[in-house]
């Protein structure tokens, strides 16, 4: 009986072992799926513009919507600025060049990913967070429950980020950071991309005019 006893808790410890493995190997794809896009997308679209009695200054919002790896718009983000000269920042890490020559599994692509949108005023320069340091970026998030493994991660790589001595051995060729801008202003949309090399563009193209002044109800 024990004998028995003993095989059945050997079976179920493998078919747990070999769950766990398959789970793991369907979230290291999932997670390599994102690492490994060319790009990272966003819209961007002035959606009011007031007047701020108390500042004398125009008020500027925008809406902000980033495309995960698949393309597919994640959730909006709105942030309000007392003007329109507004500048968005990147953050790009390479890693280095024997990693990449061989395809390693995590080190074989840069991470590049939008961090903040700040607008310059001296004393009164306004900044937010697009991205939240030590939380993994929405668009290289995998749909579903965090894993432990995609969570440890994201908290090393933000660790190494900020860390020369860190990122030194962890494989880290640099990091960069960009911070272009453009004079937003109802009527235009706005689509940054960052491309795999670490540059970051801003292109501009009017709304369809049938679509000005239209609040757009989803279906």
């Amino acid at each position: 009986m024990r004998k028995f006893l003993v095989f059945v808790l050997c079976i179920g410890l493998l078919g747990f072992w070999i769950l766990w493995h398959l789970n793991r190997e369907r979230v290291y794809q999932q997670m390599l799926d994102r690492l490994q896009a060319e790009s990272r997308a966003a819209e961007v679209l002035v959606t009011a513009v007031s007047y701020d009695e108390n500042t004398k200054k125009n008020m500027t919002t925008i809406k902000f919507v980033e495309q995960d790896a698949t393309g597919q718009d994640m959730a909006p983000q709105y942030f309000t600025f007392s003007g329109n000269l507004i500048q968005f920042q990147s953050l790009v890490v390479r890693f280095e060049d024997k990693f990449v020559a061989v395809g390693d599994r995590f080190r074989g692509k840069s991470v590049y990913l939008f961090w903040k949108v700040f607008m310059l005023d001296g004393n009164q320069t306004q900044e937010f967070p697009i991205t939240k340091v030590d939380e993994i970026p929405g668009g290289y998030k995998v749909p579903g429950r965090t894993t432990g493994f995609e969570n440890r991660f994201w908290h090393d790589f933000w660790q190494y980020a900020f860390d020369e001595a860190k990122a030194q051995n962890a494989g880290i060729k640099s990091v960069q950071i960009e911070a272009p801008g453009s004079i937003f202003i109802p009527g235009y949309l706005y689509t940054i991309h960052i491309e795999h090399d670490g540059g970051l563009r801003i292109d501009a193209k009017p709304v369809d005019p049938i679509l000005r002044g239209e609040k757009i109800l989803a279906s």
